[in-house]
């Protein structure tokens, strides 16, 4: 048992270790294939970075685009071109990317391809121009939480309301029109548009639209067009994409991924600690826990913070089947073990119910192959199971009941235990409490197990 506790500790903390060391090395490195993207490397003309947002705002798509205009300045890229085709996503993230926008020393055109909604909305606003495909569409940029429910808090309505104003005030756009893409209370006659937007309903604008309000600087049909509209020729063209390592971490990040991950390392876990001595499931367990952080750590979703707390309460969940704390050390790492996993995911709600249906999940994964393998399960260790029979070499207590009604004579005095001879034998005896002195004639009258007991015979004379 103390090499599986060893095995398992030094196996977490090994893991800790490389995701650490990967995080490091892939942060350090720096994307080389963006410099094989560029099409026209011999020509002369602005060098354009295309850095794509086709995903939902989060930590992830933040991280992968602080490394793109990284790459864009370091290069001195005359130009960023964003395109943009998103539903929106956390509030947070958008905020730091608009910011990196707004303070970046490489201008920014945004290009709306399909939808910049909600916080997409707030991204494109922060850009020095902003073109729209024909058919896209923008606004929608209500506060919503995890289930799409709209927050109505008046604080946090009134706080996106001014950050959205300021945005479209960067690019001297209306201010009120980006309010009501926020706050359902307002009402704001369009008259470019020849209509009102009534209380209780969200702004959103298509292409057209758009560009009748001033919101949208021109409409494109695609890159090209855009770049020929900016006036810009013989462009040297360099799309960032994402490195092999980001687009694993978007696969591992997938809720449903994400699920299965924890599965298979609950599972695996709790089937070498259960039933040990396989050590397969408890290395396929480890692998997928550590999979699900190493993702979550590339997305930008987690530190290794998060990772510590995970391994201390698996640490301290292997500990409690060794050392009694009267549950202490198992509700502890318990809580650990959650907290690493929800404070990992980009969305705590989602997170606990992708754990739950993991422990259930696992849980019944774990009752059959225990059931399967009982033989070999943990408890078997402390439990004896051999039976000390005669046939198996064990000799049991003789048998006493035969000295019933036996007459025979005390060899010491009883006091009220002593020995006397019955037949043959010496046999340890007592008396009902009376005493019997040495030599003297003595009856067997009741036998319980290896207790024999004797009272005095009559007789002076043995037959």
């Amino acid at each position: 048992m103390r090499r599986v506790k060893k095995w398992f500790v030094m196996g977490l903390l090994s893991c800790a270790a490389c995701f650490m060391l990967i995080n490091l090395l892939f942060t350090a490195v720096p994307a080389a294939s963006a410099a094989a993207e560029q099409s026209k490397p011999g020509e002369i003309g602005e060098t354009v970075y295309i850095i794509r947002a086709e995903q939902t705002i989060e930590s992830g798509l933040q991280r992968f685009l602080e490394r793109a205009y990284a790459e864009a300045e370091n290069a001195k890229a005359e130009r960023v071109l964003l395109i943009i085709n998103t539903l929106g996503g956390r509030v947070d993230s958008a905020e730091e990317i608009g910011h990196m926008i707004r303070t970046s020393k490489v201008p920014t055109t945004a290009f709306v391809q399909g939808k910049a909604v909600s916080a997409g909305t707030y991204i494109a606003l922060n850009a020095q121009q902003l073109v729209m495909e024909p058919g896209s569409t923008i606004g929608s940029a209500a506060v919503v939480d995890a289930t799409g429910t709209l927050i109505t808090n008046p604080k946090t309505v009134s706080y996106w309301t001014e950050e959205m104003k300021e945005a479209a005030r960067l690019g001297g756009r209306d201010p009120n029109i980006a309010a009501a893409m926020v706050n359902p209370d307002i009402t704001l006659e369009l008259k470019e548009l020849g209509r009102t937007k009534q209380k209780g309903d969200i702004l959103a604008l298509s292409a057209t639209d758009a560009l009748k309000v001033g919101y949208a600087d021109f409409t494109a049909s695609s890159v090209d067009e855009v770049l020929n509209h900016l006036g810009i020729s013989q462009p040297s063209v360099v799309e960032v994409k994402p490195t092999a390592v980001e687009r694993i971490a978007q696969f591992l990040t997938q809720p449903l991924v994400m699920t299965l991950l924890l599965i298979i390392g609950i599972a695996g876990v709790a089937i070498e600690l259960v039933v040990p001595g396989f050590g397969a499931p408890g290395i396929i367990g480890i692998a997928a826990f550590g999979l699900y952080f190493f993702g979550h750590v590339i997305a930008g979703f987690a530190g290794m913070e998060e990772v510590i707390l995970f391994v201390l309460g698996i640490v301290l969940l292997i500990i409690e089947l060794f050392v009694p704390s009267f549950g202490i050390l198992g509700i502890l790492g318990s809580a650990s073990l959650i907290a690493g996993v929800v404070l990992a995911a980009p969305d705590p709600k989602s997170a606990l119910v992708s754990l739950a249906v993991a422990l259930v999940a696992a849980g019944t994964i774990v009752f059959f192959v225990a059931k399967r393998f009982q033989h070999r399960g943990i408890w078997n260790r402390f439990i004896l199971r051999d039976s000390l029979t005669t046939a198996e070499g064990y000799v049991s207590t003789a048998d006493k009941a035969s000295y019933l009604g036996q007459k025979g004579r005390s060899i010491t005095p009883l006091r009220p235990a002593g020995t006397a001879r019955i037949g043959t034998e010496r046999v340890d005896v007592v008396t009902s409490g009376e005493f019997i002195g040495a030599d003297v004639a003595v009856e067997v009258i009741k036998v319980e197990g290896t207790r024999v007991v004797v009272q005095q015979w009559n007789e002076t004379t043995l037959k």
